[in-house]
């Protein structure tokens, strides 16, 4: 069978041939190895820029150090101390902004200069974004829009080193990423049904979250090769 694109979510378990260096001997049909190496082999000249390539090593060296013992904003806390970074910036949901401050005490603790802004900065009217009334979450009288653009620029303008996000919903993270000047992480993905842990519903999906499910339905057959 010819495939078009890479599916590597469709990998087996007992394959997985990347992890051995025998992606080329054992990848199955639809492996990136087989699909389009040129492009993989174009992404790999990309390391010889000396930022990817100091973010690269240091991302794999905290990985290592941290291996199942590290949570995971002390891996962020760590990978910036490594990359010798100062100023932090956090870019919070407004729901979500107790733990913002709690987060932002422990960098100022390591020393770090944490810089914060808050989604709902510069209080723009839904309406100016297109909405009607019906479409806000609580009709009825002024809801400020959430402002990713402003969120990235006022921490690219005063001089974060690295941005974390912690809950900005679905949508504005893709704008804030497509706006900040520095590299950017996120410590918290928002899901607000199941306390911003998202992985839940993958997990339950044969049974509680059943109905995620498309009209297509799940797949009816075991992967393969």
């Amino acid at each position: 069978m010819d495939y078009p694109d890479p599916r590597c979510a469709d990998c087996p378990p007992t394959v997985r041939a990347c992890r051995t260096g025998e992606a080329e001997e054992r990848g199955p049909g639809f492996c990136p190895s087989k699909i389009d190496p040129e492009t993989q082999a174009k992404a790999r000249k990309a390391y010889d820029d000396p930022e990817t390539a100091e973010l690269s090593r240091v991302a794999a060296i905290v990985e290592a150090e941290g291996y199942c013992k590290w949570c995971r904003a002390q891996e962020i806390i760590e990978f910036a101390k490594k990359m010798g970074w100062r100023k932090i910036g956090i870019a919070s949901c407004i729901g979500l902004l107790d733990l913002a401050h709690v987060f932002a005490d422990i960098l100022r603790s390591h020393g770090f200069e944490p810089i914060s802004v808050v989604c709902k900065n510069a209080s723009i009217a839904k309406e100016e974004l297109g909405l009607t009334d019906a479409q806000k979450v609580r009709p009825g009288g002024f809801e400020a829009a959430c402002n990713p653009v402003a969120q990235a620029e006022l921490l690219n303008a005063h001089g974060a080193e690295f941005n974390v996000l912690i809950g900005l919903c679905v949508g504005h993270d893709s704008v804030f990423f497509r706006h900040a000047h520095a590299p950017t992480t996120v410590l918290v993905a928002k899901d607000r049904v199941l306390g911003h842990n998202p992985v839940a519903a993958l997990q339950l999906v044969e049974g509680y979250y059943r109905h995620l499910w498309g009209p297509l339905g799940p797949p009816k057959k075991a992967r393969k090769a």
